[in-house]
């Protein structure tokens, strides 16, 4: 009997214990979220640890993750998109197996993301020949070597990883041609003049082998690396130069002669609709690289809807301040400021319209002369998940611009643009597989909406000269119209080449409606639009759309709209395509 109470107490504890593991293996293990948060990181690792070089721009330590580094290759381009096509469809098919409604709020956002994510590229289908890694501005040739210069040495492995890269050119470029050659077989490859601009900028790469770029920024890499003897980096920066020297640039070469060969097989010399399949193709990046899902047609309104609304007030503005012009004219300008300078009064500007977050640093590097003719006035880098630094800032100091266009250009790649939206996002711990999959529309058209402000805030610089605060007010916002004019007539542009057909003589009568008449001018507007298909959109229809998101809630919302918590609403739910971002800012209200 007086063992009785004992036995009793353990087996309470006992059943305590069991109740207690069985609660934890629901919430942890059997719960739907549980399950479906599983899935989404097996998805992750599987997708990040398919190459060398997309990992590590990933991951700065990918080993703390749990997850092994590839074989450091550039991988290779398939001539077919089948088996992409398959696993698409067969992670949609295991998405649709989870009920939404047991799932968090984030894990549904990021439901709904993949399922529309997969669902869009498993529409590709046989349109994949019509995708284009080579472009003369953003194709794979000439951001190559800019990845590879920007590759970060964090270990002794990272050194080993990026020579191997640079020995994989050559089969890498290889797999391009091959890639190219089909495309050229099915009537897809790109024009001669198209192909001459390419092999130009291979020839500019490869002409000084011995004062390539590169090596000058390997070097410093390895120095501002720390861990290695001076002889160690002597005998790798040898290494590097003779990797250089008989791998990569003859890779180069080998491009430049494989083009020759299919030189004349492209008869295409305007937008996407004269290819078979190519209005389907234009719908998809529409989808796939904006975000957007609507018909063209009701694009074409909106932009056209835009056009008219800034036209009018660019017209009111000029009767209330008619010496707007004559100060436009003259270049009414900023006073000079230091990049890093301006960076910090943006980051103290923001904090009356957008969410704090804590300090963040920052670098301002400037670009490689050699680089200078290739890139645009500013890039941000954005830094591995795991370390969330370092947040590099580029500045093309061969790129001649304005003062107010450095301002509003840092707007767009510092605060409140890139960096700092990329740096909010991830201080929410968004799931893993949300730093792969984003939407260039929401991170372009968020940096681009943001610009507005900007221009807004540089206001207060021009006022501090002989301007009053209502001319310097006035002055920096036509300065905004007419960009978002400018930009808004690309877009059209963009759509009337690729979805109508415009022929180089159609494109220069629209511009002709602008004042835009120097043929040269009119020449090279109408072939960047044509190498870049909806590279236009991703900025503009993505700014638009925040646009139009902000009147919607403004409108819900009445008094009670606040603009610092619409844009932190934004940012925590981070890139999605704008259905998805539209119907979880309804849900939030």
């Amino acid at each position: 009997m007086s063992n009785r109470p004992k036995f009793t107490a353990a087996i309470l504890a006992f059943f305590l214990i069991i109740c207690f593991t069985f609660s934890w293996l629901s919430s942890h293990v059997f719960s739907e979220n549980a399950r479906f948060e599983n899935f989404a990181e097996s998805i992750f690792e599987k997708e990040v640890s398919g190459n060398a070089l997309n990992l590590h721009y990933s991951l700065a330590y990918p080993e703390k993750q749990g997850i092994p580094r590839p074989r450091a290759t550039l991988g290779t381009i398939h001539p077919n998109n089948e088996k992409a096509t398959a696993q698409c469809q067969e992670y949609v098919k295991k998405l649709k197996k989870f009920s939404q409604s047991k799932l968090s709020t984030s894990n549904r956002l990021t439901l709904d993301l993949l399922l529309l994510y997969y669902h869009t590229e498993a529409s590709l289908g046989d349109n994949y020949l019509l995708e284009e890694p080579l472009s003369p501005s953003l194709g794979i040739q000439a951001q190559l070597p800019v990845l590879l210069a920007e590759y970060s040495f964090y270990t002794n492995q990272d050194i080993t990883d990026y020579l191997n890269l640079l020995c994989s050119t050559k089969e890498y470029f290889q797999s391009i041609l091959a890639f190219e050659q089909t495309k050229s077989d099915a009537g897809f490859f790109m024009c001669d003049e198209t192909l001459e601009r390419i092999q130009d900028q291979c020839r500019a790469f490869i002409q000084n082998p011995d004062s390539n770029y590169m090596l000058e920024i390997f070097s410093q890499k390895l120095k501002a690396y720390g861990k290695l003897s001076e002889k160690d980096q002597e005998q790798l920066n040898l290494t590097h130069k003779q990797i250089l020297k008989e791998k990569v640039l003859p890779a180069y070469q080998t491009l430049i002669e494989g083009l020759e060969q299919l030189q004349g097989t492209g008869k295409n010399t305007g937008g996407l609709v004269n290819f078979s399949g190519g209005k389907e193709y234009y719908q998809y990046l529409l989808k796939s690289q904006v975000g957007i899902y609507i018909p063209v047609e009701k694009l074409e309104k909106r932009l056209t809807q835009q056009l008219s609304t800034d036209s009018q007030e660019i017209s009111e503005l000029l009767k209330q301040h008619p010496q707007l012009l004559t100060l436009l004219n003259e270049k009414m300008d900023l006073p000079d400021m230091e990049p890093t300078r301006v960076m910090e009064l943006l980051e103290k500007y923001i904090q009356q319209d957008f969410p704090s977050t804590a300090s963040v640093d920052f670098e301002i590097r400037s670009v490689h002369k050699s680089m200078e003719e290739f890139l645009s006035p500013a890039f941000y880098l954005t830094p591995p998940m795991d370390t969330g630094a370092p947040n590099v800032i580029y500045i093309n100091h061969g790129r001649q611009i304005s003062n107010l266009e450095l301002f509003t250009t840092l707007a767009h790649e510092g605060f409140p643009g890139h960096l700092y939206q990329t740096v909010y996002f991830g201080r929410q711990s968004p799931s893993h597989i949300r730093y792969l999959i984003d939407y260039s529309g929401y991170v372009e058209g968020w940096a681009t909406y943001v610009e507005s402000y900007a221009y807004d805030y540089a206001a207060d610089y021009l006022s501090a000269g002989t301007l009053s605060s209502q001319e310097a007010s006035a002055c920096t916002r036509l300065s905004w119209l007419n960009r978002s004019v400018n930009l808004c007539i690309s877009s059209l542009l963009d759509v009337g080449i690729h979805y109508h057909g415009w022929t180089p003589a159609q494109a220069a009568r629209f511009l002709n409606l602008f004042g835009i008449r120097d043929a040269a001018v009119t020449a090279e507007i109408y072939r960047y639009i044509t190498e870049t298909p909806a590279n236009y959109l991703k900025y503009y229809v993505g700014y638009l759309n925040f646009l139009d998101l902000k009147e919607e809630q403004q409108s819900l919302l009445g008094e009670n709209f606040d603009l610092k918590s619409f844009h932190q609403k934004i940012l925590e739910i981070g890139p999605v395509q704008f259905p998805v971002l539209q119907k979880y800012m309804n849900e939030k209200l």
